[in-house]
């Protein structure tokens, strides 16, 4: 169905993001029978981390999933849940191999049908095309950017701004509603993840969503110094150089991202890809047809010559932290509110440790089945499109603000303390707790401006929106930092380096001038005391 302009609609199911998780919710809504509208801050089917990776998927048959769930309960340090993940499993062994009409799966030497690892383009053109079929409305260049609440708190819909319409805002009545809008990287450059400010994380708690997993941010991975091109898999073979041409010990595993930024924080490092057998060498325009294009470009042949590399955060994408679900069909803690994809917290899958590709691609497609479904199951249930009186729910950013606060440095303080080096991989209290009042003093700055005019230009409004949705993100993400005293998966304390039984819980989290927290019991492991939770202060 091709674009119209939206001023104000109707739906069952409104889906807000329109990559592989949002194209999946509004497949399951449509195919059980919503009327659905999704709306795409980009295009959907270019925008988001998805369109431009090689994606993987937990792909495992249903003979080896109980080896493979064992394997990641025991690296998920106590936090994931073997029921969701024998979901998650399952839904993608079921449902992947449908997109087949429109998306050529590869075959192995034996002709067998290989469904793990996709082409993102073509992925997401795939699923545009069903999710056209569908009968599914989108909208594209029509970012939201705040809910809409019935008196009762249960949300109505969204309303946002139409870009390629001169700004002219669109408001969208439904049933029930899904986040699907990714997660937030905090403008890393991380390919794909520009769009990906966490909009949708404060969009849901202002409506009093609550959020877990946020201390789980800090994934970073190696590029050319000069690219966004974090396509990493090459660097199995890595060689790496300080200033003076030594060679430095980082072999690659679990250990190399911290010995890495170590040696970055001393100085320059430069890199060679010159140990790749040379079948992979052939082999790598096919498997990642775009990694050598950030080589071409700069002159550079990475088989033979040294090249610049740095290392680039990930924040939530390939963190684990996001909406907290509620249910089985990704519910959050308000009614009517789902959540897919990056924008749900990962953590009964993932455990305390990154989904990498492979297990947040299956959790993105089962997540967004599963909440696309559940949302058309309780917009039937209610009845309820454009009934009643309701108001928007969105607070900080969406004015100029009357203290003229500066987005620029805004942004700055929050990559301060979400991707440099000696603040979010070397985590400790005083570090952390230097962000946490730098942060919440830029966020007081976004609070207090609620009265002066928004800026005429819609792309000016849409920034700063998506600046409070990165000042928001930080806060969340360090202040669970802070409260979480030990290490566990990827959140390193070096003031803490041991895990902490008491500490085996999750840390829900949620609020907007006040951060608060408390704890929640994880679905496995054995049982542990939990720790009294009480709002993180440095």
């Amino acid at each position: 169905m091709p674009e119209t302009t939206a001023d104000t609609l109707q739906a069952d199911v409104l889906v807000i993001g329109g990559g592989m998780a949002g194209a999946w919710a509004a497949l399951g809504a449509a195919r059980a029978g919503a009327q659905v509208v999704l709306v795409e801050k980009g295009y959907c089917g270019t925008s988001g981390v998805t369109a431009s990776a090689g994606p993987g998927h937990w792909w495992v048959p249903p003979q080896a999933r109980e080896q493979a769930i064992a394997q990641r309960l025991a690296a998920g340090e106590g936090l994931a849940e073997a029921r969701w993940m024998e979901r998650v499993l399952d839904t993608t062994w079921r449902h992947l191999p449908t997109i087949a009409p429109h998306y050529a799966f590869g075959v192995d030497a034996k002709g067998v049908v290989q469904y793990r690892a996709l082409r993102g383009p073509e992925y997401l053109r795939a699923l545009r095309t069903l999710v056209n079929a569908a009968g599914v409305r989108v909208l594209d260049h029509h970012p939201a950017t705040e809910l809409l609440r019935h008196g009762d708190g249960s949300i109505a819909g969204a309303c946002g701004l139409h870009l390629r319409g001169s700004g002219i805002p669109w408001e969208i009545r439904a049933g029930a509603t899904v986040i699907a809008a990714g997660g937030c990287a905090f403008l890393s450059k991380l390919l794909g993840a520009d769009n990906n400010t966490g909009d949708g994380y404060l969009m849901a708690a202002e409506a009093g969503a609550e959020l877990s997993g946020m201390e789980f941010t800090n994934y970073y991975t190696v590029a050319p110094a000069w690219s966004s091109m974090t396509r990493s898999m090459s660097y199995a073979f890595a060689r790496y150089f300080d200033a003076d041409g030594r060679e430095l010990d980082i072999p690659f595993g679990p250990g190399a991202t911290a010995a890495l930024a170590r040696a970055l924080l001393d100085g320059p490092v430069a890199c060679t890809l010159e140990r790749m057998p040379q079948d992979l060498r052939e082999l790598l325009p096919t498997i990642s047809p775009n990694v050598l294009i950030a080589f071409t470009r700069a002159g550079v042949d990475p088989f033979r010559d040294r090249f610049p590399v740095t290392l680039r955060g990930a924040g939530t994408v390939r963190g684990i932290g996001g909406l907290r679900v509620a249910g089985e069909g990704c519910e959050t803690s308000v009614p009517n509110l789902f959540a897919a994809g990056d924008a749900a917290s990962r953590e009964r899958v993932a455990g305390a440790i990154s989904g990498g590709g492979a297990i947040n691609s299956a959790w993105a497609l089962s997540s967004g089945l599963w909440s696309g479904q559940a949302a058309a199951a309780r917009a039937r249930r209610d009845g309820r499109r454009a009934d009643g009186p309701a108001r928007p729910a969105g607070q900080a950013g969406l004015h100029a603000g009357a203290s003229g606060w500066d987005r620029t440095a805004a942004v700055a303080t929050v990559q301060r303390a979400t991707l440099d080096y000696d603040r979010n991989i070397f985590r400790s209290a005083n570090g952390l707790g230097e962000s946490v009042t730098a942060l919440d003093g830029v966020w007081r700055a976004i609070s207090a401006g609620g009265c002066a005019p928004a800026p005429a230009d819609p792309v000016q409004r849409l920034r700063l929106r998506e600046t409070a949705a990165l000042v928001a993100t930080a806060r969340w993400s360090v202040h669970s930092a802070f409260l979480r005293p030990e290490s566990r998966g990827m959140h390193r304390r070096v003031d803490a380096p041991a895990s902490d039984p008491a500490w085996a819980h999750r840390i829900v989290t949620g609020g907007l001038d006040r951060i608060w927290h408390r704890a929640e019991p994880a679905g496995t492991g054995p049982a542990q005391p939990i720790h009294p939770l009480t709002t993180a202060t440095p």
